[in-house]
């Protein structure tokens, strides 16, 4: 009786990954990171932001290209609407990062995905962000996501994927933990 394996392919190089986890036990320096992103203002709540640096691997990287974000506020908030705001960019963020997890867990794990679609939602009173009400807080209150997953696995599987990728994700560790921000002016 023969086994043949089963591929799969959900567009993550996993042995790549490997290859990276394995060459910063031989180099930890190569695993400090910083990234960047610069925000110019363009008029009333408007600004744009590009991204086409980072330092990693010991060295300055390039993207392929620079890429640029409008942020801006809706009409009802007295603005133009020329861009989602910064809080629906912490969504996308959020929603992008436990993504990019579960396809490259997948993969490890050899499932194969068939589609994955994510539902993020948060909950916001603007009395906190308004100065109505000191004790509101300026952010969520709240975020919920909820995926909608077809693939070759069991509903515990599909949990397990889910439970890595939360684990994993930089965005949601930075959601759910205190992170040091310091603003300065030059």
């Amino acid at each position: 009786m023969t086994t043949s394996e089963i591929q799969v392919d959900n567009g993550v190089n996993v042995e790549a990954l490997l290859g990276v986890r394995s060459a910063l036990a031989e180099t930890p320096e190569i695993a400090q990171f910083q990234w960047r992103s610069t925000v110019s203002w363009v008029k009333g709540t408007h600004s744009r932001s590009a991204v086409e640096s980072f330092y990693g691997f010991g060295d300055d990287q390039q993207h392929h290209t620079t890429f640029s974000y409008d942020v801006d506020h809706p009409l009802q908030f007295a603005a133009q609407d020329n861009g989602i705001t910064p809080v629906e960019y912490v969504l996308v963020a959020l929603g992008g990062c436990l993504t990019a997890g579960v396809a490259a867990v997948a993969q490890q794990r050899s499932i194969q995905l068939r589609s994955v679609r994510a539902t993020l939602t948060a909950e916001m009173d603007l009395h906190g962000i308004l100065g109505a009400d000191p004790d509101v807080r300026n952010g969520f209150s709240g975020v919920n996501v909820s995926y909608q997953i077809d693939a070759d696995a069991t509903a515990e599987e599909i949990r397990a994927l889910i439970a890595q990728s939360q684990k994993r994700s930089a965005v949601y560790d930075m959601l759910t933990n205190p992170t040091r921000v310091t603003v300065d002016v030059s």
